[in-house]
């Protein structure tokens, strides 16, 4: 099994981090791979480490690293005014991330903080793109789980909006409410 190593920079001191394809496991997203499409990966993921209150991205930024968490735990996050943030959900450990990497062209629409010290991987989103289309197999289960993953979440915010908007009064005095 291969280990990759890469050198970080945490202050003044450069710290070394090993991880393995089997590490790759714990990423949802990546536990219906086979090992040898997980070897492939592996060059390509960069390990990052982050504090709380950390910002990994934010708004209206170019799109570029597509994101897996290791460790901890992030909040993504909207700016709708100076004085108003919404969460719009939490990424656990496992969890995948920066989804609009995989969109060439395309800005984050909210904002990455985490809410306590995390451990990241990171993929440039171009790369794995090019990973998946050069491997049909690979990339026809990364984009089933994707599609799935999405859709559970298009669900949960129509539900989420749907709801909101039924308690709207504008909204009651129209149904009679």
């Amino acid at each position: 099994m291969t280990q990759v190593q890469r050198k970080q920079i945490s202050g003044n001191e450069e710290e070394i981090s090993m991880f393995s394809a089997e590490e790759l496991k714990g990423i949802y997203l990546l536990t219906d791979l086979n090992e040898q499409m997980l070897e492939k990966l592996l060059p390509f993921f960069q390990p990052l480490q982050f504090n709380e209150g950390d910002i990994i991205f934010e708004e209206g930024e170019k799109a570029e690293n597509f994101y897996c968490l290791k460790r901890g735990k992030i909040l993504l996050e909207v700016e709708i005014s100076e004085t108003i943030t919404i969460s719009l959900g939490s990424i656990k450990t496992g969890y995948s991330f920066g989804w609009s990497a995989l969109l060439p062209g395309s800005f984050h629409t909210s904002y990455a903080v985490c809410t306590e010290p995390c451990e990241v991987l990171a993929i440039p989103g171009d790369k794995f793109l090019g990973l998946l289309e050069g491997d049909r197999d690979m990339g026809y289960r990364i984009m089933k789980f994707v599609s799935v993953t999405l859709k559970g979440r298009l669900e949960r915010r129509t539900g989420q909006f749907l709801k909101v908007m039924s308690k709207h009064p504008d909204i009651q005095r129209l149904l009679g409410l």
